[in-house]
């Protein structure tokens, strides 16, 4: 192993809780058109329809909470309401950043033996502030803020790497995103659960394969690394 990659949220710090209660806010304000159900599925499907257009984070989250409250409200809910959705997202994108347990710990150890990188979804501008603001950057070798992480973006950033995808290692939360397409490529992954994970990151199917682990805490890494 050359390389090792981490994954940002909801790997080396807390993002997911922020979000969902961001979407509770937005729902409770939704209540007189919608039911809070009915509502968080218009959300999510809007999130969906926009993937392709604005990507991951915080102001695609955003953009998508006008565009449902504009069509369930059919075109009511007014610049008031807007300027709500605004607030709630600029609430978001200014939380404190919790790095989670282990986490320095272990990148402390690692970095001591191996490259070790950032290979995250999101927002450039939002995620290069989370990562200045956590502390963590000192750490990494290099970072990859990626538009999507599917098997080409790997391929593209093991050659940027200048290594084999057998000397490449992701650790991250998400099945669908960190560790399947790592996986497929022939590279190794290492899963390390979150007690919270977006709708479109869950993966149902167990997976078995040689170059797969699973931990249930940041730490375990350091047993076989």
């Amino acid at each position: 192993m050359k390389v090792i990659a981490f994954d940002a949220d909801d790997t080396l710090w807390v993002n997911e809780p922020y979000f969902s209660e961001a979407e509770k806010h937005f729902c409770q304000m939704m209540e007189d058109f919608l039911p809070i159900h009915s509502t968080s599925q218009e959300l999510f499907k809007t999130e969906m329809d926009n993937l392709d257009t604005y990507g991951y984070g915080v102001k695609g989250f955003m953009l998508s909470m006008i565009e449902t409250a504009t069509r369930i409200s059919k075109g009511t809910i007014g610049l008031d309401g807007i300027e709500r959705i605004l607030a709630i997202g600029k609430e978001l994108i200014h939380k404190p950043i919790e790095i989670l347990p282990g986490v320095e710990e272990v990148l402390g150890a690692l970095s001591q033996k191996y490259r070790l990188v950032v290979a995250t979804k999101g927002d450039l501008l939002d995620q290069e502030r989370k990562l200045a603001k956590s502390g963590l950057e000192k750490y990494f070798h290099h970072i990859e803020i990626m538009s999507n992480k599917k098997e080409h973006d790997y391929l593209k950033l093991i050659q940027h790497l200048d290594i084999q995808t057998n000397e490449f290692l992701m650790i991250g939360n998400s099945l669908k995103s960190d560790i399947l397409p790592v996986l497929a490529i022939g590279g190794h992954g290492v899963h390390v659960p979150f007690h919270t994970t977006w709708a479109h990151e869950q993966v149902s199917h167990q997976i078995i394969h040689e170059n797969f682990r699973e931990v249930k805490e940041m730490f375990e890494i350091l047993d076989f690394l």
